[in-house]
């Protein structure tokens, strides 16, 4: 099969020997930074190594299908999402907001009743889970839905469960597979206080994918920047200072510069600014199979499936052609695009054959002839966020050198963007004035 990725709206631009601010990596976090240095009239330029923006937020085309490069989502309950982008254009495709769990040869629906007000009678019939089980786990999203607690000592989020008395089947079979995905870890050493925060923001929007892809968001983010801003297929092997600037050493020649922002994944952040401070990294890895129709009836196919029994290694999955028609390209293919979310960096033929027994059992079909269509296998997904959680970490590492990414926030596009702008704002203050003016010399 033919992979391409999406580059139509990102003409090759040519390395300047010059500019104000260099941003090493267009993620979200670089674009944002770079959107914020522009509008306040500053000479950016972005250097990317791969070939297109978005770095761990990219599409593909496989077949006639459109893959993410992982399963994202975009949760239009984040703050920074709905003051940096345009979520009109990006013509969002919202899940259903709740959850499928099978547990027990039975999938049984779990929606929020406030978005889904009749399903208010469904959610005191939920078979998972006692009423006291349900009583606790309730307690406790009032206390994150209302302010949670950030003030008592951090600790890892199952601890905090636990001193919410949140127990049982309910723990086991909806909380704990929905958090790792969402975390990219089960242990339960995440912050409580990043979780907290985390859970109060899935309460208050329902995550989406945009039609065309996540894809989307940063090439929306990329266009809102001047022609010739972003240079992708360039690798920066050095950062250091020229005699009367800053300098970026890249392959394909040098850039002179007032101002340089790191924003690269935590782990390539650390090669190129030394001793900075570098969370570990979650590693997620992600499935996409080609089903002959949708193995979810339509009643729950916009749902995320968890497996309640959690009997292999997913611990999500979803029937994303049904979410967002537009991942299904060729009109003439009535396929299903389904995907399966594993933690961990092995794609192998061993974790496949059993993501596809796990996905039979969850689906309750024969999911062994599906069309693998791809699998991506992100080592640094998420950074670890670890307690105790005391917020941003610093954004300007000194001698005109900032970093920015979700490493110095909090691991999620949130945090992505959130650095990006603090980036920028640190750079406008130390390089050229509050007011976007350099400083005379």
């Amino acid at each position: 099969m033919t992979v391409s990725s999406t580059l139509e709206n990102h003409p090759p631009a040519t390395l300047r020997s010059s500019a104000e601010v260099v941003v090493i990596g267009a993620g979200l976090a670089g674009l944002a930074c770079a959107k914020h240095l522009a509008a306040a009239g500053v000479d950016v330029l972005v250097v990317e190594a791969a070939d297109a923006v978005g770095g761990r937020v990219r599409s593909e085309t496989v077949g006639s299908f459109r893959v993410d490069r992982g399963f994202q989502l975009l949760n239009p309950g984040y703050p920074e999402v709905v003051k940096v982008l345009d979520l009109d254009a990006l013509d969002l495709q919202p899940f259903d907001a709740g959850v499928a769990v099978h547990r027990g040869g039975r999938v049984s629906t779990l929606r929020d009743p406030r978005r889904h007000p009749a399903s208010v009678l469904d959610v005191l019939r939920f078979p998972l889970g006692n009423a006291r089980e349900k009583a606790a786990a309730a307690r406790w999203l009032l206390r994150v839905t209302s302010a949670g607690d950030l003030k008592e000592p951090d600790t890892g989020w199952s601890e905090g469960l636990d001193a919410a008395e949140v127990h049982g089947e309910l723990r086991w079979s909806v909380l704990e597979p929905f958090l790792a995905g969402v975390l990219g870890e089960v242990d339960g050493t995440t912050s409580r206080r990043f979780v907290d925060l985390l859970v109060r923001s899935f309460l208050r929007g329902t995550p989406a994918v945009p039609a065309r892809g996540m894809q989307a968001v940063p090439d929306q983010l990329a266009a809102s920047l001047p022609a010739g801003s972003v240079v992708t297929g360039v690798s920066v092997r050095h950062i250091g200072h020229a005699p009367r600037s800053l300098a970026v050493e890249t392959t394909q020649g040098g850039v002179n510069c007032e101002a340089i922002v790191v924003a690269t994944d935590a782990h390539a952040a650390g090669h190129l600014v030394p001793g900075l401070d570098v969370p570990a990294s979650h590693a997620i890895s992600t499935f996409w199979f080609g089903a002959a129709s949708s193995p979810a009836p339509e009643s729950r196919a916009r749902l995320l499936h968890l497996d309640g029994d959690r009997t292999g290694p997913i611990v999500n999955t979803s029937v994303l052609s049904a979410v967002a028609p537009g991942y299904v390209l060729a009109g003439s293919d009535h396929r299903a695009l389904v995907s399966a979310q594993v933690l961990g960096a092995d794609t192998g033929a061993e974790v496949e054959a059993r993501v596809r027994e796990q996905l039979g059992r969850v689906y309750g079909v024969d999911a062994a002839g599906w069309t693998r269509v791809a699998a991506h296998s992100l080592p640094h997904a998420l950074p670890v966020v670890a307690p105790p959680f005391e917020g941003p970490r610093p954004v300007d590492v000194g001698d005109g050198v900032f970093v920015a990414g979700d490493h110095r926030e909090n691991a999620s596009l949130q945090g992505a963007l959130v650095s990006g702008r603090r980036a920028a704002d640190a750079v406008l203050v130390k390089a050229f004035g509050r007011n976007g003016f350099k400083r005379a010399r």
